[in-house]
């Protein structure tokens, strides 16, 4: 299935990045470099496309340049079974397509060659960014610090909201794309002093293979990784991999099964069993809930997902409520209005979910973070960039109560135990 090919000619409207030598991928930043990457993180950095090629991300981060992908990288996709006349199905996603010789899976990264099932986007990164984390967003994960963040082409849904529909929506041959290896990589974040990878922008599930060995590699030389997700995996692939990152994102989309039919192409349950695994695993995780007006916005749906994240999930995993702007699809519908999400948020937390959040409004106190026993301040952030951070060894330094996040590199990577 090839889905929007007549769109790609919008590709040139994308935004453009600055070329720099190769040479800058492994070298140590200069002031100059880290005083951009500042303003850049400051600004609460616009996604950089690499689709002005040869390429890399913000101008004068430094990060990853190189030539011009032509055709795609193969290489030995997992989880999948053989079926008969060369047919393959693919057990990653729950999707579970089956795909004849010679053709792909749903997300269009996958492709059958004789009954040998290949991932097409390993290390075929169109979209690379050093962003702050609380872009992410994650806000109880190190805070403060920037993550290096990639995309490769494709998605395993459609989002008709979708923010990256340029790169989640498109074939690996219909995007602009450099290769880069796990080890280039981990030393282009190493070289941005980033503590973290982030898997992002598009659906990271359907680069799993490249994510899986990128993390487990990271982990070793003290990076961890994040998995920016919608959550649209099976439960085995995520307890592997899940071995490996430090952190994990879910994307939300509603609490109803009409929504995610109708306005992403996939299904709620395969979510919320996802969640309910992560939960299981014990890595840190948080939710953003992006709030459209008319279709996902309603005080009893909000309240259903509230008490279910409370009842499954626990009380500390963090919900985002975040504004939603006309993109892609869905031009017809206005940003959300401030006082839905402040709505959202008074829901969530009268229903007993200890941290919520108002996101997309700069300057907004529901972007801040409290203390569930005192509410006290803890972390005053203004847009992306947190301005203070009262924090104590993961304490509220008020009443000594502890905080449920990972706020240390150690507690990342397994070497301390998690708050809360």
């Amino acid at each position: 299935m090839m889905r929007g090919m007549a769109k790609r000619f919008l590709i040139g409207n994308e935004p453009r990045c600055d070329i720099d030598s190769l040479d800058n991928l492994f070298e140590q930043p200069t002031r100059r470099d880290l005083m951009r990457m500042g303003l850049v993180c400051g600004a609460a950095g616009m996604l950089c496309r690499i689709n002005a090629l040869p390429a890399q991300d913000v101008a004068g981060t430094g990060a990853l340049v190189g030539p011009e992908l032509e055709g795609v990288i193969r290489h030995e996709a997992r989880f999948w079974e053989k079926r008969d006349q060369k047919r393959v199905l693919c057990k990653l996603c729950p999707r579970e397509c089956e795909v004849a010789d010679v053709e792909r899976g749903y997300c269009g990264v996958r492709e059958n060659q004789g009954g040998s099932y290949q991932t097409l986007v390993y290390g075929a990164l169109c979209s690379a960014n050093v962003d702050p984390i609380e872009k992410k967003p994650l806000f109880h994960y190190l805070p403060g610090t920037t993550a290096f963040s990639i995309a490769t082409a494709g998605c395993n849904i459609e989002c008709k909201f979708c923010q990256n529909w340029q790169i989640s929506q498109f074939r690996p041959e219909q995007v602009r794309s450099v290769e880069v290896p796990p080890k280039r990589l981990i030393a282009a974040c190493r070289n941005r002093h980033s503590p973290t990878i982030a898997y992002t922008y598009s659906e990271p599930v359907i680069f799993y293979e490249y994510m899986y060995d990128t993390a487990a590699l990271a982990r070793t030389q003290g990076i961890g990784s994040v998995m920016i997700s919608n959550g649209y995996i099976q439960e085995q692939p995520l307890r592997e991999l899940c071995r490996h990152l430090t952190g994990v994102k879910i994307d939300f989309k509603a609490f109803s099964e009409k929504f995610y039919t109708d306005v992403c192409a996939g299904q709620l349950k395969p979510v919320l069993k996802t969640l309910e695994t992560l939960k299981d695993i014990g890595i840190w995780f948080e939710l953003v809930i992006l709030v459209i007006p008319t279709l996902n916005d309603s005080p009893g749906e909000i309240k259903a997902m509230s008490e279910w994240v409370l009842k499954h999930l626990g009380p500390d995993v963090p919900m985002h409520f975040t504004r939603f702007h006309p993109t892609y699809r869905v031009t017809n519908l206005p940003r959300t209005p401030v006082s839905t999400l402040e709505r959202c948020r008074k829901i969530a937390l009268e229903a007993g979910v200890r941290y919520v959040y108002a996101g997309n409004v700069p300057m907004h106190p529901g972007g801040n973070t409290y203390c569930h026993n005192c509410q006290h301040e803890l972390i005053k952030r203004v847009g992306f960039r947190v301005v203070s951070n009262n924090l104590r060894q993961g304490k509220c330094p008020k009443c000594d109560t502890a905080i449920p996040g990972v706020w240390s590199q150690k507690q990342a990577l397994g070497k301390e135990k998690v708050s809360g």
